[in-house]
């Protein structure tokens, strides 16, 4: 077996892993809101290995369910990010020097702000909760991408067959989705499933921080962010657990987004 079939086993463990959370977690939502006093604060156990909370709720019930909630948003934030790039990538590159330059200017302005603040910012104003951090997510996240396929575009714009077809009479946006698009999929896809460990990373950010998910739900952020209050009275794994899987689901990604990055790479084909 060459290391091209190990990647590709491995990387197809990765997706099994995280579907696996994603299906577990939503079949353990109720379960996550149950509480129990007569439980309450137990350190990891056989029978509870993540421990209780104050309330007597599983954690480790809680950390899938939150872990899931996260997937889900990263993948629609991710998605929604990777179409607002290629859309802004694409017309910048074929539409002229005017629109180019509007949306090299959009980019330049939200790549200047700082990313946590504009997310901030856009949750809030829409309300917090799902939407308004999945909307926030999503109109921050494309401008790299951007950037990526747009120079992909440049490039291509000057290939023989692209001014063939321009020669040919066929329109600027029939060239570009009908020509460029097949050799912009890899990066788009590559981008995509980079995208999702900073969209998770960004979701568990601000709801920590109280601009994110409601308390109710049993998401990372809430989960870490009510653990700090009893981190002093030595409830440790509160706050550790969820931790330690949040990190390993954003690396997860990562690596699933670096192994396709090298699949997909000409330069490591026979490899």
């Amino acid at each position: 077996m060459n290391r091209r079939k190990i990647m590709i086993l491995l990387a197809g463990l990765s997706i099994l892993m995280l579907a696996a959370i994603t299906v577990a977690g939503q079949l353990l939502s109720e379960a996550a809101m149950v509480t129990d006093f007569s439980r309450k604060n137990l350190a990891p156990c056989l029978s509870y290995p993540f421990g209780t909370d104050w309330m007597g709720r599983d954690m480790f019930v809680r950390t899938i369910t939150g872990l899931s909630m996260s997937i889900r948003i990263g993948l629609l934030t991710a998605a929604i990010s990777a179409v607002i790039a290629f859309l802004m990538g694409i017309l910048a590159a074929t539409m002229g020097k005017i629109a180019d330059g509007l949306i090299i200017g959009l980019i330049d302005l939200v790549m200047g702000i700082p990313h946590i603040l504009l997310l901030v910012l856009i949750s809030f104003a829409l309300g917090k909760g799902f939407w308004g951090v999945v909307t926030g997510i999503a109109l921050t996240h494309w401008t790299s991408l951007a950037r990526l396929i747009r120079g992909e575009v440049l490039q291509l714009k000057q290939s023989q067959y692209i001014k063939i077809a321009e020669k040919l009479g066929q329109g600027k946006l029939t060239i570009a989705l009908k020509h460029m698009t097949p050799h912009l999929i890899p990066q788009l896809f590559v981008g995509l499933v980079l995208m999702f460990p900073h969209a998770i990373l960004h979701e568990a950010s601000i709801t920590f921080l109280g601009f994110g998910l409601s308390p109710e739900q049993p998401a990372i952020g809430v989960i870490l962010s009510e653990s700090m209050k009893y981190l002093a009275m030595g409830k440790w794994w509160l706050a550790l657990f969820p931790g330690l899987f949040l990190v390993f689901v954003v690396l997860l990604f990562h690596f699933m987004g670096s192994t396709i990055s090298q699949l997909l790479d000409p330069a490591h084909a026979h490899q």
